[in-house]
């Protein structure tokens, strides 16, 4: 009985780290918008800002797997947490001088410790009960995830983006005192929430290290990525992961950006039901807050879209062929990016945050797609799937750099390459599975 009352404490814990790296990694999407401003970056600037984020997870990976092998998965998530929290305190010197540079760090030393995390939490989830029940465990644990990435615009909106930004030029023409009120309500705006998640961060690193962990580490933890790396179906669902991650991120990153280009606040302002949407998430008028803050809020029904579409997702494929099931959400991908491209108003922004809901079954089924008939090698090839994840930190500054060069409908055919990707995986990895089966009967 205690064993058991132990693990559902720890499962509670765990699932809370999910949540955390969720609400993280799209409130970053959140600074974007408001550091183009604050520092007057173009758009594939901006877009580096998720290049020092993802690129922690293609660096980092691999070695965080050795550095667990060497002082265990629970230290692990201690040391995931404390490098994360460092990460967030960055935020303030950032803020407060006004540097760039800082805040790119500060991102890429929080990715790295949520690297860390991700490694150490994932095989924990899965052990913490029977091995019957250890799906429906992971799945309830990224559904949490989810809901972070849901929750996060809405808080985003509310908190970092509410508020005007002035140019370089309107702040050389204030008075001194003026200036400096100015500058430090900027810093405020954003190191608040990054400061109030630093001390999260930390109140989580102390509830864990009093919990009890089951001991889950191999002896044997190294080797085998070259013999890994022989299986054609990792290859490509590596590329797969990098692509979807990649497309996910440039979307949700470049949402709010999007609808300003297409003149959505004022249509919103002036349709009563979308006014009434974006008022009551923000919970705000809307003529008190920005632009910005009008559209942001609405890129929360592209994440809340994520999330319901997992659980929609998690029964469709337990009665079809997951590949089957994944070529599907891609084809409507793809057709909601065409509509959203050829059109404009209310379709063209509804049919992109669609795209939410369709992206949510992606990142599990090519993972466990990519694992078909690797045996005792899947301890490597999820390394290297998970390296794969710094996709994310080249396609948004590449759709970024095509924003800049053409315009945002335009650049959104490289999205659609990646979902047309996706949707060759799903055949290829089809056939595999066709042939896994029959070989078992």
């Amino acid at each position: 009985m205690n064993t058991q009352k132990n693990y559902t404490k720890a499962f509670v814990i765990l699932t809370s780290l999910f949540f955390m790296w969720g609400f993280i990694t799209v409130l970053v999407d959140s600074l974007i918008p408001r550091l183009k401003e604050v520092f007057e970056l173009s758009f594939f600037q901006a877009g580096l800002v998720q290049f020092a984020f993802f690129m922690a997870y293609g660096l980092l990976s691999i070695p965080s797997g050795f550095i667990l092998s060497k002082i265990g998965y629970k230290k692990g998530i201690l040391l995931g947490l404390g490098v994360m929290g460092i990460g967030c305190l960055l935020f303030y010197p950032a803020a407060s001088y006004r540097m760039f540079s800082v805040f790119l760090l500060g991102y890429f030393i929080l990715a790295g410790g949520m690297t860390v995390l991700q490694v150490a939490a994932n095989p924990y989830v899965a052990v913490l009960g029977s091995e019957e029940t250890a799906s429906s465990r992971l799945n309830l644990s990224q559904a949490f995830n989810s809901l972070g990435t849901a929750i996060a615009p809405a808080i985003g909106a509310m908190l970092i983006l509410s508020d005007s930004i002035k140019t370089s030029a309107e702040i050389d023409q204030l008075l001194p005192a003026e200036k400096e009120t100015y500058l430090i309500g900027e810093a405020s705006a954003v190191q608040v929430p990054f400061l109030a998640l630093a001390g999260s961060l930390i109140l989580l690193a102390i509830i864990v290290s009093f919990i009890k962990l089951p001991n889950i580490l191999s002896k044997k933890t190294t080797g085998g990525y070259g013999k890994a790396l022989q299986h054609k179906i990792l290859k490509l669902g590596a590329v797969g992961i990098f692509l979807y991650v990649g497309a996910e991120v440039a979307i949700g990153s470049y949402l709010v950006s999007y609808f300003l280009d297409m003149g959505m606040p004022e249509m919103i302002k002036n349709n009563a039901f979308m006014a009434s949407i974006s008022e009551s998430i923000l919970q705000q008028d809307l003529s008190k807050v920005d632009n910005k803050a009008i559209v942001g809020a609405f890129v929360m029904f592209y994440w809340t879209g994520a999330m319901i579409g997992r659980f929609i997702g998690a029964y469709l494929t337990k009665i079809l062929r997951a590949s089957k099931v994944l070529a599907a959400f891609a084809t409507i991908a793809i057709t909601l990016l065409l509509v959203s491209m050829f059109t404009n108003g209310f379709v063209a922004m509804w049919a992109i945050l669609l795209v939410g809901l369709f992206n949510s079954i992606m990142f599990p089924t090519i993972f466990s797609l990519s694992l078909t008939g690797l045996g005792d090698y899947k301890p490597q090839a999820s390394g290297i799937l998970c390296t794969a994840i710094v996709g994310g930190a080249i396609i948004p500054p590449l759709y970024g750099f095509f924003t800049d060069q053409f315009n945002f409908k335009s650049a959104l055919f490289l999205m659609i390459t990646c979902y047309a990707y996706i949707y060759f995986f799903a055949k290829k990895s089809d056939k595999v599975l066709a042939t896994s089966l029959q070989e078992k009967v």
